[in-house]
């Protein structure tokens, strides 16, 4: 019994009914025609009987390999009796009007279907489900009712001008995942096409944004192609894009692309713009004087170098706040950066010095990232920082730093400078860091006698300290009374006395894991106070390892 035609056509996402339309002809100037295909020879080496596969149907011939030839036999309906195995089905040049799901449905091995040069209608057809199939060609022509067309994840190479043009009532077409060029993809696409808002078209191979885009669209997805190019004026009529969003709109994400330089005539409303993971290699003086009211610029994993950075680039970029820079090349902290920027991320660069005036004029930075540079105690000045008046985290992790860095803003909150080579916290250097919050010094090389008296004590805002991996031999005595989490494991302390943590009444989490403590030389006493101790951690670690005395009592006596 054949289903009502409005459902089948919209039931077909599971099915390969839609490559009845992959060939079919529906000729609209005589141009377009193609000559009708002759009927296939037949190798009679391959051929089987009826008696061999008895689901072969009596006006059709079969092969044991699952080709079903029924071309050109004059059918009227879809052919019945067919294997479950029918891998290749031709049915072209014939007279078939009608395709049900029930016709299909156990037909689970089909890759090709043939339906060329029939009498099928499809003009109720609203929706088409194709998606994760091996569709190398899109359907030449499609019906005017359609509404909505997946077409992901198949193979799909080239798209025709009425796969998608003059479709008045289209509304979304999904075509990511498959391996359209600029080549199969037609200039006028989706000409007469006025009402499309959804086009997904990441993970193909474009290099250039597709042209003459209808400005109905309100969501457009490039990214993961092969972009290089993005045309003059290419989002200039897109008034109602907002996601990836272009000309009102406000998101583009270009990321993972192959731009080498960052594309001039963005469009005007951008607030965030994704160019990550491309092969920037430069930035001209104009590139972005367009956006200027974008807030979040995102750079970061490309191949910029200092000096390719043009020192107009950000100027106008009065909103710009948010600055990713990092994995990249950079020697040296680019110049012109935007005053107004918030945050600033420069890890992962080349960079070897930071000099006085580097960070001068970002006057309104709040969050800095400096890890994983190569910056040397040497050439990281004095006073490089001495503008920065609102900066709250800082992170100097990563480098080569030996000696902790002299003239820090006193408005930090967070301070990182683990994975250096510190040996030493000059006097003074923390004097009136009163609102310093959390300080990261894991895995230097500091010892009790290299940190002036009474450092810590002067962080009264201090409620995290983590000391952990460096070469102490005993337990800070002037930790301030705000601390509660302490860091020290992967140290040398020996012993735990009933008196270390009489100053951190607020202390809850103690970690002493991986240091030199036996089972008798840490005194239980010290923890009965700690009225609110969560979490205390000696671990299994500890081990009572050969080390000198005089090693500790050097450090007593500092």
């Amino acid at each position: 019994m054949a289903f009502p035609k409005h459902s089948i056509l919209q039931a077909l996402s599971v099915l390969l009914l839609a490559l009845v339309l992959v060939h079919c002809q529906v000729p609209l100037e005589p141009e377009e025609e193609e000559e009708e295909e002759p009927i296939k020879e037949i190798n009679i080496s391959t051929m089987v009987t009826k008696s061999e596969l008895l689901e072969c149907p009596l006006e059709c011939s079969c092969t044991a390999e699952g080709s079903v030839d029924c071309a050109g036999v004059d059918l009227t309906e879809f052919p019945a009796e067919l294997s479950d195995k029918t891998r290749q089905l031709s049915l072209q040049n014939n007279k078939i009007k009608e395709i049900t799901v029930e016709h299909i449905s156990h037909l689970h091995q089909l890759e090709t279907l043939n339906l060329q040069n029939n009498w099928l209608t499809s003009a109720e057809l609203a929706y088409l489900y194709l998606a994760n199939n091996k569709l190398t060609s899109a359907p030449i022509v499609l019906p005017p009712s359609l509404v909505s067309a997946d077409f992901a994840a198949n193979h799909l190479t080239k798209i025709y001008l009425y796969t998608f043009g003059q479709k008045p009532k289209l509304r979304s077409v999904y075509l990511h995942n498959n391996k359209l060029t600029d080549a199969g993809f037609p200039e006028h696409a989706f000409n007469g096409s006025d009402n499309l808002e959804i086009l997904i078209m990441s993970s193909n191979l474009l290099r250039v944004v597709p042209r003459n885009l209808p400005s109905s669209l309100f969501r457009l997805h490039l990214k993961s192609n092969k972009l290089e190019e993005i045309p003059a004026g290419a989002f200039d009529t897109l008034s109602n894009l907002r996601e990836l969003a272009l000309s009102s709109l406000e998101f583009l994400d270009l990321s993972n692309n192959n731009l080498s330089v960052v594309p001039t005539g963005l469009p005007r409303n951008l607030v965030l713009l994704h160019l990550e993971k491309n092969s920037i290699r430069s930035i001209p003086g104009d590139a972005l004087a367009s956006v200027r009211n974008l807030e979040y610029l995102l750079l970061h994993n490309n191949k910029l170098r200092s000096r390719s950075i043009h020192p107009s680039a950000f100027r106008g970029l009065k909103k710009l706040h948010t600055l990713h820079l990092y994995n990249n090349l950079l020697e040296r902290v680019p110049r012109g950066l935007p005053k107004r920027a918030k945050t600033l991320m420069l890890l992962h660069n080349l960079i070897t010095d930071i000099s006085r005036n580097d960070l001068a004029m970002l006057y309104t930075l709040t969050e800095l990232n400096l890890s994983y540079n190569k910056l040397t105690s040497p050439r990281l000045h004095r006073e490089a920082f001495r503008k920065l008046r609102f900066l709250e985290t800082l992170d100097l992790s990563g480098n080569s730093l030996s000696s902790f860095p002299l003239g820090l803003p006193r408005s930090l909150q967070v301070l990182e400078i683990k994975n250096n080579q510190l040996y030493s916290i000059p006097d003074g250097t923390l004097t009136g860091m009163e609102k310093l919050r959390k300080l990261i010094l894991s895995d230097n090389q500091l010892k009790l006698n290299s940190v002036y008296q009474g450092a810590w004590m002067e962080l009264t805002a201090l409620t995290t300290l983590d000391l952990s991996g460096n070469q102490l031999s005993h337990i800070p005595s002037d930790l301030p009374e705000s601390l509660e989490y302490l860091y020290l494991q992967s140290n040398r302390i020996s012993s735990v006395p009933a008196s270390a943590f009489e100053g951190t009444p607020n202390i809850k989490g103690i970690f002493l894991r991986f240091n030199r403590l036996a089972v008798d030389s840490v005194d239980e006493s010290c923890f009965a106070h700690l009225s609110n101790l969560q979490v205390l951690d000696i671990g299994t670690g500890n081990t009572d390892l050969p080390f000198k005395r005089e090693e500790i009592e050097e450090e007593l006596e500092a």
